[in-house]
């Protein structure tokens, strides 16, 4: 019998359940019906952006290490979670905007605008700027600024490609990774030989694309909620709600990814 055996372990004590279930704190008089179902519904989308986290960070390792099986495999577990994060907005639509508004002014300053988690996510997937993180507190900030002072979600890749025999730019290989990445054409022509001559790695190239449209559908329906909910009010935390939202539509992850789709 293994010695780590704990005959005193419970469902309730190993998944932390009375703790869990102590997090949901309205404060709104009343309370308000409608306010349980909003802490609700975000407490669980930092559940899954923390799994997204530990998820990408595992593909990241399999890429770097040239398996290819075990990268499908995280990498569609990540677009599984994907289509669940979109799927809670159709929950979170079931609130009218009078429903909403009956608690919004309790909310003060805080906003999704202020999700660390996401931004970790936005910096694994390749964000570089200076703005994705000055709003928040200076310890989220330097950890975030470790994120971006390594290799992204496509530099994975890269390598990935690379340990598969695919020659890459070394110029592209060895930049600054604390830049931006920018769409690179003798990139492009790779990928393309990859897809051509190798199905494999054209299968990991794929599932990234998967992801990027997830997350594309994922602000779009984000989009459309709020302007539903709020119309074109200012964000509760200072932004401008649906116009700073709009504006992160329509910006591709993996840019060399798409642009090939013309070339085939």
């Amino acid at each position: 019998m293994s010695d780590n055996f704990d005959s005193a372990l419970t469902y309730t004590s190993y998944l932390a359940v009375d703790e869990l279930l102590n997090l949901q704190r309205p404060l709104s008089v009343g309370p308000e019906h409608d306010e349980m179902l909003f802490i609700i519904i975000h407490q669980t989308y930092e559940l899954w952006f923390k799994q997204i986290i530990h998820e990408f960070l595992e593909a990241q390792r399999a890429m770097e290490s040239g398996n290819t099986h075990y990268s499908l495999a995280i990498l569609g577990r990540i677009r599984t979670i994907m289509k669940v994060c979109v799927t809670q907005i159709d929950i979170l639509e079931t609130m009218t905007p009078l429903q909403f508004n009956a608690f919004r002014s309790y909310l003060s300053s805080s906003s999704g605008f202020q999700s660390a988690q996401f931004r970790k996510v936005e910096a694994l997937l390749g964000r570089r700027d200076n703005k994705m993180a000055g709003h928040l507190p200076p310890d989220i900030q330097a950890e975030i600024a470790l994120i971006t002072a390594t290799n992204s979600v496509w530099d994975s890749t890269l390598q990935y490609l690379v340990k598969r025999g695919h020659a890459m730019p070394v110029e592209v290989l060895n930049r600054d990774k604390s830049l931006p990445y920018e769409a690179n054409l003798k990139v492009q022509d790779v990928l393309l030989d990859v897809h051509r001559n190798d199905p494999e790695s054209a299968a990991v190239c794929e599932r990234l694309l998967d992801i990027d449209e997830g997350i594309q559908e994922w602000r779009y329906r984000h989009v459309k909620m709020v302007e539903r909910t709020i119309g074109h009010k200012m964000g509760t935390g200072g932004s401008s709600g649906v116009e700073y939202l709009s504006s992160t539509l329509f910006n591709p992850v993996f840019k060399d990814l798409w642009e090939i789709r013309s070339r085939f």
